[in-house]
């Protein structure tokens, strides 16, 4: 849920002057698929920020994460936090007790049993577990950026402004549904994605990518701090 939360996300707007210093010459549509194709490239970024889910849920994430889906950080539901972890194809959660209780919701006495186990610990998850895999996956958050071309279509250019200190262009879209999209691309060296923005709509959120082609290196959680979730399951001894 908080992987297709992030992906909803992706392509988000504040309107802006016209500043026709960066990139020069250039349409905003143009500058948008080429900040995607530069975001696609890098081998490493981090992303952070939260959307609004239609059932008025709020997912938040903080990660970073490489090509080969190595990945480290936090993801917060609104009713829990876990730490995450994606290290030699395995992924592991560290959440608090509300996290689980909330995880294991519909089925109540496998929390009531699972949960005292789980908690604080690091959780080896099932191999083949999506359900929060995708926020490692950064190729395919990426690509979720592209999935919807017609999304960074008839794009407007906007002022030139700061997102966490980098110098970006504000590329600026309302649409059919009264959204206002924002992608503000950096005009500085590689034209990165550094922000995205959406404003209105069911789903509003934000989010912010940073650390580009920073190393992600994540250590393997100690094995006395590590539970595995299939053989937890299984009633076997982890």
């Amino acid at each position: 849920m908080a992987a297709a939360s992030v992906s909803a996300a992706l392509l988000a707007g504040c309107g802006g002057d016209s500043d026709e210093e960066a990139f020069e010459g250039q349409s905003a549509d143009a500058i948008a698929a080429k900040a995607v194709e530069a975001t696609r490239e890098a081998k490493s970024l981090r992303v952070k920020g939260d959307t609004r889910l239609p059932d008025g849920s709020t997912v938040a994430v903080d990660v970073l994460v490489d090509r080969e889906k190595n990945c480290e950080g936090t993801i917060d539901t609104g009713k829990g936090k876990a730490d995450v972890r994606h290290t030699d194809a395995t992924l592991y959660l560290r959440g608090d007790e509300q996290y689980w209780r909330t995880a294991l919701a519909r089925q109540p006495e496998a929390a009531r049993q699972m949960v005292p186990e789980l908690r604080d610990k690091w959780v080896k998850m099932p191999a083949g577990d999506a359900a929060l895999a995708g926020v490692c996956d950064k190729q395919g958050l990426v690509a979720a950026m592209d999935e919807d071309k017609s999304e960074r279509k008839d794009m407007k250019r906007g002022a030139t402004t700061e997102v966490d200190g980098e110098e970006a262009l504000e590329l600026t879209k309302k649409t059919s549904a009264g959204e206002r999209l924002g992608l503000y691309v950096a005009t500085e060296d590689e034209p990165f994605v550094l922000r995205t923005t959406t404003e209105g709509g069911k789903t509003p959120g934000s989010v912010t990518f940073s650390d580009y082609n920073e190393p992600v290196r994540p250590e393997q959680p100690p094995a006395g701090e590590t539970v595995d979730m299939e053989e937890l399951a299984g009633g076997k001894p982890s």
